[in-house]
């Protein structure tokens, strides 16, 4: 049976509603879209790593409940597990403060096992981390060489932006390893400075990479291929909260690759009708998450929407 295999940052997320703490829930970009998969069902490892404390111990519980393996987190004895505080803001968008202490060895997991047409996931300011940078090239090559679908997504937030000029050689460098890039229109303003995604394809990812998915909230998802480009709507309605949409759009697109079983070979070969069943999964899973206040699809959502791809 194919797997996902992630490496990403985890996080205990504090959600505060009109500046009043409202719910603390486990987060992490890469780690919500692994949750959602989780729920419904698929094998899921897991590379990061957490503090040896009691909001390290909750997130492991969490992960378990979950059905997300723990045998690639490292548990630090040093430092703390990270914490982030997000306040959500009239628009139910949210700005993040975050609280970290780490040790100066990381990431000191053994490599998970990686078959061909399994798929590994990665992305934000994690994997430019010039501390990790080593062993994320590490498991990226660890992936390419295995023939797993390799999905990049950028998540480059604004507090990062004064640094793109230092971290665009590696953010291009993971371009390189991608087979799928994914990134909304404000990732690349923060980046690059454009808004316009059909010249961020043309001028800085076409090169590296045929497939590249960007995402503009309520105005849709525009693909952009070798083939030409295509717009796809979504659903105009009053967002919850908008923690996790992306992340979950991620998982809608693995879940896609999964149940439609698309495989590494296949990927050069997708045709419009393909890739508007995967987008369409994408945006099932963020409209869903906008809906609650959790970081991933509702154990309910899961189940129903598993029982009708089986069906």
């Amino acid at each position: 049976m194919r797997k996902v295999i992630g490496v990403g940052e985890t996080v205990l997320d504090i959600i505060f509603k009109n500046d009043q703490p409202y719910q603390a829930v486990p987060g992490g970009s890469v780690f919500n879209g692994l949750v959602s998969l989780g729920r419904l069902g698929v094998p899921i490892s897991f590379i990061s790593e957490l503090g040896n404390d009691r909001v390290g111990q909750v997130i492991r519980n969490f992960m378990t409940e979950n059905n997300i393996s723990t045998d690639y987190v490292d548990c630090f004895p040093d430092g703390k597990s990270p914490v982030s505080l997000a306040f959500l803001d009239e628009h139910q968008n949210a700005d993040y403060t975050f609280y970290k202490d780490y040790p100066n060895q990381r990431l000191e997991v053994p490599l998970p096992p990686i078959r061909e047409d399994d798929i590994f996931i990665f992305g934000s300011y994690y994997s430019l981390n010039p501390v990790l940078r080593e062993r994320m090239v590490e498991f990226l090559e660890y992936a390419r060489d295995r023939k797993a679908i390799i999905y990049y997504d950028l998540n480059f937030r604004k507090a990062h932006a004064h640094e793109a000029i230092f971290l665009t050689p590696t953010i291009l460098d993971n371009f390189e390893y991608a087979d799928i890039i994914r990134g909304s229109d404000e990732d690349f303003l923060n980046i690059f400075g454009k808004t316009d995604m059909e010249h961020v394809y043309q001028e800085h990812i076409r090169f590296y990479c045929d497939r590249f998915i960007t995402t503009h909230g309520a105005d849709g998802v525009q693909l952009f291929t070798r083939d030409g480009s295509r717009h796809f709507p979504t659903t105009s309605f009053k967002p919850v909260s908008t923690i996790g949409a992306g992340d979950n759009f991620n998982a809608g697109i693995l879940y896609g690759l999964l149940k439609y079983d698309i495989r590494h070979k296949d990927l050069p070969l997708l045709n419009r009708e393909q890739w508007g069943k995967l987008i369409s999964c994408g945006v099932d899973f963020a409209t869903e998450v906008c809906q609650n206040y959790e970081n991933y699809i509702p154990k309910e959502f899961a189940e129903r929407y598993r029982n009708a791809s089986q069906s």
